[in-house]
């Protein structure tokens, strides 16, 4: 008994050590929350959009020396635990980089734009793109999709998930809504070409707000071209449909069995059904 005590005491010395030296790599290997009065305290630029096209494609091991400031809302690897907080994990360089710029200039000032332009205004345009370049080569995790039916209304006998699938994968041509994976693919994965962003796995509860901010058709950008062509697929979209969509492309993630696949690439499965949420 005397030994297996002392093997137990030695095996949590050990996890002791191990524990301090990964805490010591952790604060070494990011770099450090910036100074928030700091941050409040630089004025808004307006040529920080515009400073972009001065940097060069961005470094993803830079990016990560830098993600210490994301890691409180956003995780270190771009997938937060909190759900008002967007995973950022898989985004298109460029998009993160653009995001970052407009928060900066000050074009992007809805939503939780208050926490974010403190954040962005030390961050040179460089910064920006090494920061983007490091979380889009981080894997996306998923949440869970909502299954509950719908019991009244244009898609009654549906489950949520379900009218996000629709509207995500088809569209609604009656009312000229364009099916969302002409842009954002059909896997949810975005396009790196004109940056459209990553939405597979997405938090429910950011695609909601976003797409009620795009829905109301204002913005403070700009070049809102973007802007613009998401406020026109918005607009038509009713709060249950925003919901749909929100729930599905939070559960649209990759499949357990990549068999299935063609070789080389990766299975996709739509919104899985999951249980009600209370």
């Amino acid at each position: 008994m005397r030994h297996a005590r002392a093997f137990g005491i030695a095996a949590l010395a050990t996890c002791a050590v191990i524990g301090a030296v990964a805490v010591a790599y952790a604060q070494t290997a990011v770099t450090p929350v910036p100074d928030t009065a700091q941050a409040q305290a630089a004025p808004l630029d307006a040529a920080a959009v515009a400073d972009l096209a001065k940097a060069h494609w961005g470094d993803p091991k830079a990016g990560a020396t830098k993600a210490g400031a994301c890691a409180a809302c956003h995780g270190l690897d771009g997938n937060p635990t909190d759900p008002q907080y967007p995973r950022l994990a898989g985004m298109p360089e460029r998009y993160i980089a653009q995001q970052l710029a407009l928060f900066k200039s000050g074009q992007r000032n809805t939503g939780m734009a208050a926490v974010m332009m403190p954040m962005a205004a030390p961050l040179s345009a460089q910064d920006m793109r090494d920061l983007g370049a490091h979380f889009a080569t981080q894997k996306a995790a998923s949440g869970i999709a909502d299954d509950t039916a719908i019991t009244t209304g244009p898609y009654a006998g549906m489950k949520y998930y379900e009218v996000g699938q629709k509207l995500f994968r088809g569209g609604d041509a009656a009312r000229g809504l364009p099916a969302c994976m002409a842009c954002h693919g059909p896997t949810g994965a975005g396009n790196p070409g004109p940056a459209y962003p990553h939405l597979a796995g997405q938090q429910s509860a950011y695609v909601v707000r976003r797409l009620q901010e795009y829905r109301t058709g204002t913005t403070t950008q700009s070049d809102p071209h973007l802007f613009s062509i998401m406020a026109t697929v918005a607009k038509p979209l009713t709060d249950e449909e925003i919901q749909a969509l929100a729930s599905y492309l939070q559960g649209l993630h990759p499949r357990a069995d990549e068999g299935v696949a063609s070789a080389g690439q990766a299975a996709y499965a739509p919104a899985a059904p999951a249980p009600a949420t209370p």
